[in-house]
């Protein structure tokens, strides 16, 4: 079939070569437009733009995808479909009816559970034993559509959203594949998602990654994989920030009776107490530092016995 595929961050990239690889044809790539990025807030083009021009795939950005340039094009292409992975703007009905089967979402959880832009990240910081990635036909409710097909992925403990999404990601690549596979010879048509299950996973924002210390450990640790890479778990201490990785919950030689937030650091090690049993600190990047040992941040720091961790209230 001819494709259209549309997607923008680096965890697309991986379906844009499968299909590519695929027996379809990718006749073009639409991606968002050019956006600042880092220290110097220079513009930067999107992963899956810079992977389509690499290999020689016409590029649209439109600003949004009711434009009537881009409508035009798109007709002129005359897509089957138009597979979807985390493209980031809604696409309005006048583009939908463009290709004859529709636009086909690669989402990455199992609807109708953790519909929204977060899935994987609210997967993790629920404590989801199993999660996976969904295709289904887009329509105009929020990952609403009806399914196509599903793979299943199983979150290990010690998972980031980093590591399960770049699972995710290349299991999601087949998944995605095979579903133009089925579409193309008729051999899968959509199934409408169930009402019960349903859960949302809108974004996480940066407020979102503070870590509340006086929630159990198993919540501390769910909420800091859940937002590394990104956000970027936090907390503060002495009125600035510091970013957090990822922690352990081991017990052994924990010190007792740790006041939520409350840190102590040994020789080799920093315990912050929390709602249950503390837990063991890992990499820390103190404001305007890099990352560094926990060990390492406290012996620069010197801690006082009794100081603590802190929260700062969010702004109304």
């Amino acid at each position: 079939m001819r494709l259209v595929f549309a997607g923008t961050p680096e965890v697309a990239v991986p379906a844009l070569a499968a299909l590519h690889a695929s027996e379809h044809e990718v006749v073009a790539v639409v991606t968002r437009p050019d956006a600042r990025s880092g220290r110097g807030r220079g513009l930067a083009q999107s992963p899956v733009r810079q992977w389509a021009q690499e290999h020689g795939i016409e590029v649209l950005t439109p600003r949004k995808p009711g434009e009537e340039d881009f409508l035009e094009r798109l007709r002129e292409l005359e897509p089957d479909v138009c597979p979807v992975v985390a493209y980031g703007a809604l696409i309005p009905r006048v583009a939908l009816d463009v290709p004859r089967h529709g636009w086909v979402n690669l989402h990455f959880s199992l609807l109708p559970a953790w519909r929204g832009a977060a899935p994987v990240q609210h997967a993790l910081m629920a404590g989801d034993e199993m999660t996976g990635a969904s295709t289904f036909l887009i329509e105009q409710g929020l990952d609403t559509g009806p399914v196509y097909g599903v793979m299943t992925e199983r979150v290990r403990p010690t998972d980031t959203s980093g590591d399960l999404l770049g699972r995710l990601a290349e299991g999601g690549a087949g998944l995605l594949v095979a579903t133009m596979d089925g579409i193309e010879d008729g051999s899968l048509r959509p199934v409408p998602q169930s009402p019960e299950g349903v859960s949302l996973a809108p974004k996480i924002e940066v407020a979102d990654a503070q870590v509340r210390w006086d929630r159990p450990a198993v919540a501390v640790d769910r909420l800091v994989r859940g937002c590394t890479p990104a956000p970027g778990a936090w907390t503060t201490f002495r009125g600035e920030r510091v970013k957090l990785a990822p922690v352990s919950l081991t017990a052994a030689d924990a010190p007792e009776g740790l006041a939520p937030g409350e840190v102590v650091a040994g020789k080799r090690e920093v315990w912050v107490g929390t709602g249950t049993t503390p837990v063991l600190l890992g990499q820390v990047r103190p404001h305007g530092k890099k990352d560094m040992a926990a060990p390492d941040w406290a012996r620069g720091t010197r801690i006082a016995r009794g100081e603590s961790f802190t929260m700062v209230e969010a702004q109304a």
